[in-house]
This record gives structure tokens, C-alpha cells and sequence, in this order.
């Protein structure tokens, strides 16, 4: 792809996003940032968040790890549709009745302040760390397809990627990102489509015989029944269920695209209809996956492999699509790049931004006149601690997407510990307390986890969100107050 083409599609792309920027930036209120005014069309919502749900990580990491996983993530996604009922039918009514902007104020609510801002803070780290590792996968791929070979380094892209997102959020925020995420999700869906039809016609496969191919490659085992492994089916269906409901349900960035809908029925028509969204998103990414490893072999593509584990996975899928797939391809792949990165990092930005300044900053209470200036300070602050963490770990190799569930088992365990503790039972507590329950809650799953490894040979898998969260409702119940009872919700 020539220098020109590239800087025209990058600089056009943008373009469109500053144009929907400029439209949803009239009648802008103080809260507009935030909220959105709660006038979003529900449906626009569920197909923005397509592009929320679907990083870069996804992009490749899916595709990539069937090399070493099989198809073991279907069984993830499986759980996941559970997890989405639970967000549909238990959360979603429970954050209308409370009216928050920050999900995280249902802790203030239920148990005190300490509980509130310890949730909010361990919010604040996973979705740092989360959103910073899928920005680093994105500015990686961008890096070997298109800078490297113009000599642009590469702390420099990431620099201009936070600032064209910046520049087309830093207004209306929220309101902007809904419909920009919705064109950025049907980039997305057409470069799925655009791949798999790509290698299917490079392979001289018809739909039919794709299907029986697909079908019959060794790497199309679903279900793994080894109790010892971490994709065994259980753990992974319950992981599915528990990092929907802590990555989704009690996450800002994916709660507050819902929250900006009108009403509770059209919220919980939204998450349904995205829960089936990205389930069906997620399989044709299995499907994909297969075909670029059939593709490799019918072609004599030699890929690094260690231990029996294939080394690099997530850079086969842009390698394939590089070199082997024509103009055509490549175009394809460097716009769900970019929209994907656009589509999940900027609204991780706007919800750290919105957690930060009514969790920590009190904005909700803050003059007219204050509110502007806090926003753009803790904006610029978060853009900042992303730059950073992604700096930090640019030298990281694997599969992204499963560092980034690792983190979130150790970081969205207390979180979900919290909510569950919150939700149902009727416990008060010595809320002094709480902050260490929740850390130690956290290093004993990490501990715990290294020894069963160790001793066992059994591995948790994703399911140490599990094991953190139960750990967490322990010492939480260790912790309760005797002397008062209180409603089981608010």
C-alpha cells in the first residue's frame, strides 16, 4: 500500500468521525459528556456497541489463539449469553431506579462512601490496564503493517491516536461516541465478512466446501471436558458468565452507552440485542480463525512455535492479510484496525473520565462553571496514565486477549465480589476495612493460583475472577457489622 493511499484513508476516516462529532455536539448541556442527555435510540446503541465489545484484541487474539486453544472459546461465549441475561434482567432495572451517571454510586448507596470509591478505584485500574493493553495491540499492528517501513516510531502513533480520539470526543463524549461507534461497528462486520470471503476464494473453497473443511480441521474441537485444563467446558462457561457480568455489568464504559437510552425496557432491549451481536461476532471469528491456519498450511507458512504452543499468534492474522491477500485485504484490514482501536479505546477514555471526576471529584455537585474544567483535567489526566501504560508494556508478546482476562480475574474479582455481596444479602459493614478485604482478596487468588499450578497441575484458567470474587464475599461477611439490617436493594 502506497504512503499516500494510507495517509488518505487514515485522514478520511477521521474526517467522518469529526463530521458526526460536529453534529452531536449542538445543544451540548453540562452533563451532555456524560449521559448523553439520555435520548439515544436504544437500537443505535446495542450496534454501537459492537465496536466497543470488539478490539483489535479480538481482531487478532480471537482468530490467532485457535492455533493453541482450538475452538475452546466458543465455550466462553456460551457463558457470556448467560452473563447478559443477568445484566438485562438484575442491573439494568437497578441502575434506572438509582438514575446514576457513574455505576459505582450503587456501592455509596448500598454500604457507604469507602465501599463506593474502593469499587470505583478498582474500576479505575482494571479498565486503565484493559483499555491501554487493547490500544497497545492496536498501535502494534499499525506499527508492522503501515509506520515501520516509513521510519515513524512508534510512541508517536500512540500519541496521535489519543489525540485524534480526544479531538472528537472532548465536547459531547458519550453522545458522540454511540453513533460514531455505530459506523465504526459496520466497518467492523464488513471486514469480518471481507477476510473470511477473501481466504475462502484464495483457498478455491465454495460455502459449502468451506463449512466441511472448517469442520473437519483438527483444531475444530469446542469442548474440552479435561477437568485439569483451563479450557476445560466449566470453567470457561462460568469465566463466560462472571467477565461478562464484571466486564460488561459493572464496567462504565459498556454500562454508560446504556444508561444514555430513555428508559429501562428499551436499556434491556439493548443489551439482548447486543448480547447476540457479539456472540454471533465472536464465532465468525472462531470460523476465521481456522481458515487462516488452513490457509498457512496449504501454503507451507512456517509459524515459531515453542513447547508445542505456537509463538506470535496474534501477528499471523495481520501477517496473512499483508502478504498474501492483495490491496484489497489490506485496505480492509487497516480500516477494521482503526476502527476497532476507535471503537473500544474511546469509550474507555470517556468512562474513566466520567468515573474519576463523580467518584472522586464529586462533579455531580460541582457549579456549572467548575464542571468543564474538571472534565478537561481528568481527561487529559487518563490520556496521560494510558500513554504510559502502554509505553510500559510494548515490549509484551502472546495473546493479548488473555492478559488482558488474567488482569480482569485479579481486578474485576473484588468489584464483583462487592456488587454480589450488595445485591444479595443484607449485610452492613466496617467499611474501613473494605479496601483491604478487597486487595487481600486479590493476592490470595493469585497465590492460591500459582500453587495449585504448582502442586496440582490444575489450572484456574479464567476462572480466578471466580475464586477472587468468592474470596472477596468471604472476608466481606468477616467484616459485616452485626447490629443492623437493611433492605436486601435500595
Amino acid at each position: 500500500m502506497s504512503t499516500t493511499l494510507l495517509f488518505l484513508i487514515i485522514a478520511g476516516y477521521f474526517m467522518i468521525l469529526m463530521f458526526i462529532s460536529r453534529l452531536t455536539s449542538r445543544h451540548t448541556g453540562d452533563t451532555t459528556f456524560f449521559d448523553g442527555n439520555r435520548q439515544s435510540p436504544w437500537f443505535l446503541v446495542a450496534f454501537g456497541m459492537i465496536g466497543s465489545g470488539i478490539s483489535a484484541v479480538s481482531l487478532v487474539s480471537i482468530p490467532g489463539n485457535v492455533g493453541n486453544d482450538n475452538l475452546y472459546y466458543f465455550q466462553f461465549i456460551l457463558g457470556t449469553v448467560a452473563g447478559y441475561l443477568f445484566i438485562a434482567f438484575v442491573l439494568t432495572p437497578l441502575y434506572f431506579r438509582l438514575r446514576l451517571v457513574s455505576i459505582y454510586a450503587y456501592l455509596h448507596v448500598r454500604f457507604g462512601p469507602v465501599t463506593y470509591k474502593t469499587g470505583s478505584l478498582f474500576f479505575l485500574v482494571s479498565q486503565s490496564f484493559g483499555a491501554a493493553l487493547r490500544l497497545l495491540l492496536s498501535v502494534k499492528i499499525l506499527q508492522y503493517a503501515f509506520f515501520d517501513p516509513l521510519h515513524i516510531p512508534y510512541f508517536l502513533t500512540i500519541g496521535v491516536v489519543l489525540v485524534l480520539i480526544w479531538l472528537y470526543t472532548n465536547k459531547s463524549g458519550i453522545r458522540t461516541i454511540v453513533w460514531t461507534d455505530a459506523l465504526q461497528s459496520l466497518f467492523l462486520i464488513s471486514v469480518i465478512v471481507i477476510s473470511i470471503f477473501t481466504i475462502s476464494h484464495a483457498l478455491g473453497l465454495g460455502p459449502a466446501t468451506m463449512v466441511n473443511a472448517m469442520a473437519s480441521h483438527p483444531y475444530a474441537r469446542v469442548f474440552n471436558w479435561d477437568w485439569h485444563a483451563g479450557s476445560n467446558f466449566f470453567k470457561q462457561f462460568i469465566s463466560g458468565l462472571l467477565i461478562t457480568v464484571a466486564l460488561v455489568g459493572l464496567d462504565q464504559s459498556m454500562m454508560q452507552k446504556t444508561l444514555t437510552v430513555s428508559n429501562t425496557r428499551d436499556a434491556q432491549k439493548n443489551v439482548l440485542t447486543f448480547s447476540f451481536f457479539i456472540a454471533l461476532a465472536q464465532t465468525l471469528f472462531l470460523g476465521l480463525g481456522i481458515l487462516i491456519y488452513l490457509y498457512a498450511e496449504r501454503n507451507g507458512i512456517r509459524l515459531a512455535s515453542e513447547g508445542g504452543r505456537i509463538l506470535d499468534t496474534d501477528g499471523l492474522y495481520p501477517r496473512l492479510t499483508l502478504h498474501y491477500f492483495g490491496r484489497v485485504g489490506a485496505i480492509a484490514f487497516l480500516i477494521g484496525v482503526i476502527a476497532s482501536t476507535f471503537a473500544s479505546i474511546d469509550a474507555c477514555i470517556t468512562a474513566l473520565t466520567t468515573a474519576f471526576s463523580y467518584d472522586f471529584m464529586d462533579m455531580e455537585h460541582q457549579p456549572p462553571e467548575k464542571r468543564k474544567k474538571i472534565k478537561n483535567a481528568v481527561l487529559l489526566g487518563v490520556n496521560g496514565v494510558m500513554f504510559a501504560i502502554v509505553m510500559g508494556f510494548w515490549n509484551s508478546q502472546g495473546a493479548i486477549i488473555n492478559t488482558i482476562f488474567t488482569i480482569a480475574g485479579y481486578t474485576y474479582g473484588p468489584l464483583l465480589g462487592l456488587f454480589m455481596t450488595g445485591l444479595f444479602s443484607r449485610i452492613t459493614l466496617h467499611e474501613k476495612w473494605v479496601p483491604l478485604a478487597c486487595l487481600a482478596a486479590a493476592l490470595a487468588t493469585y497465590y492460591l493460583n500459582g500453587y495449585c499450578n504448582r502442586a496440582l497441575h490444575f489450572d484456574f484458567g479464567f476462572m480466578n475472577i471466580f475464586v477472587n470474587a468468592l474470596l472477596t464475599v468471604f472476608f466481606l461477611v468477616i467484616l459485616q457489622k452485626k447490629t443492623r439490617w437493611i433492605p436486601m436493594q435500595p
